[in-house]
């Protein structure tokens, strides 16, 4: 997705256990609204994810749903990973590829890459759509690599029971589970479905790692946090999570690749590089999404 603007997150001290409670914005795009964590006011990046954004839940009348026009990207992979509904991702590499619920869509942006992110085959009948977008970092030594798309279906994405909580290991390997996703650095990426009254200890071989609470409400470190929040956990500690109603939670995780410029889609170590893609994508130097002639201005400021 295109890196929309939104107001800043809010951020407050936790109890010990928890550094940090990070509390999006919520920005109406009019079909849907998204409500943005990273990069937040006192935490650009946890561990290599220096983009997380909350879309959803919507719910579309017949012949509307979401439209995202080319748009660029360098210095960064993106990661779409959606709970419900359908999204027809379709690149500069020649790639169209439907996106359903739990299945990864991979695109490593690299030194350049423009994509589009349309409705599905449901745009004529109600639809609905829930997910998550993230970016993550690239290690520096990566950033001018040549793009590439992956796509993970469902059924390759493996889940495990732990004491009756639904763990699907996204990225990386948690509980015995490894994912087959790629990583460019040490990633942890999990969805927890927690029943009520059910507890889990997140793992702690990362050396950061936060929870993203998506729905429901968890107990952690003597405190309840409902739908929105972001624990981020303080180092050296772990955090058990005890749902007060079925809840569902992202864990993100992994090693910090150090400060990045962020502007609009564009990620990387150097505001010259930064710069140049401006420069590029205001004089149509990417290369199109084939088939799509629309595309997003590059932003005034």
């Amino acid at each position: 997705m295109s890196f929309e603007s939104c107001d800043e997150a809010e951020c407050e001290a936790g109890t010990g256990v928890v550094e940090l409670v990070i509390t999006p914005k919520t920005k109406d795009l009019g079909e849907f609204s998204v409500r943005r964590i990273l990069p937040a006011p006192k935490r650009q990046a946890l561990g290599p994810f220096v983009f997380f954004d909350h879309a959803g839940p919507a719910e579309f009348p017949p012949g509307e749903g979401i439209a995202v026009r080319p748009h660029p990207h360098i210095g960064i992979a993106t990661i779409t990973y959606l709970f419900e509904g359908e999204i027809i991702h379709k690149d500069s590499l020649g790639y169209e590829q439907s996106i359903q619920p739990r299945a990864v869509n991979l695109m490593t942006a690299g030194k350049g890459i423009v994509h589009s992110e349309r409705a599905g085959e449901d745009l004529n009948q109600h639809s609905k759509l829930h997910g998550i977008q993230s970016w993550i970092a690239l290690p520096e030594a990566l950033q001018e690599m040549a793009p590439d798309f992956v796509h993970y279906p469902a059924s390759d994405i493996p889940k495990t029971d732990v004491a009756g909580v639904v763990v699907h290991v996204i990225m990386g390997d948690a509980f015995g589970c490894q994912s087959p996703v790629k990583t460019y650095s040490p990633t942890l990426y999990l969805e927890l479905e927690i029943p009520s009254e059910h507890t889990i200890r997140l793992p702690r071989e990362q050396p950061e790692l936060a929870a993203y609470i998506v729905s429901g409400e968890v107990c952690a470190d003597g405190c309840n946090y409902g739908e929105g929040r972001m624990l981020v956990v303080a180092a050296g500690q772990t955090l058990e999570l005890t749902a007060r109603e079925d809840a569902r939670v992202m864990v993100i995780g992994g090693e910090n690749l150090g400060p990045r410029h962020v502007w609009w889609n564009f990620v990387s170590t150097s505001e010259a590089r930064i710069e140049l893609a401006k420069q590029q994508w205001a004089n149509d130097k990417f290369d199109p999404v084939p088939g799509d002639a629309e595309f997003i201005p590059l932003p005034e400021s």
